[in-house]
């Protein structure tokens, strides 16, 4: 079975937006989505094209953020946190 950029990125962005409803819905998540983010970093820096991946989770989170409802203002306030926290770690990489 071949990897691709969608079946390794998709799983993390998936997670962080679970979390992200479970916010919506009142629960408090926060170090849970530190902890998801940080580990999806560790794991897609580990790639031979961790770069690409990174950029892709960051992209995949931005779209969330962009589907997301505007009564849905805590799951898009996860989202973009889980965004930069990725993106920043992307600008490291270039």
């Amino acid at each position: 079975m071949k990897a691709t950029v969608v079946g390794l990125v998709t799983p993390h962005v998936l997670q962080v937006v679970d979390l992200a409803r479970q916010a919506e819905a009142g629960r408090n998540v926060d170090w849970h989505l530190r902890d998801a983010v940080t580990a999806t970093l560790e794991a897609l820096a580990q790639q031979y094209n961790a770069r690409e991946l990174l950029a892709a989770y960051v992209h995949g989170l931005q779209a969330a953020v962009r589907e997301t409802g505007p009564r849905q203002a805590a799951q898009a306030q996860l989202l973009e946190t889980a965004a930069a926290m990725a993106s920043r770690e992307l600008q490291k990489l270039a």
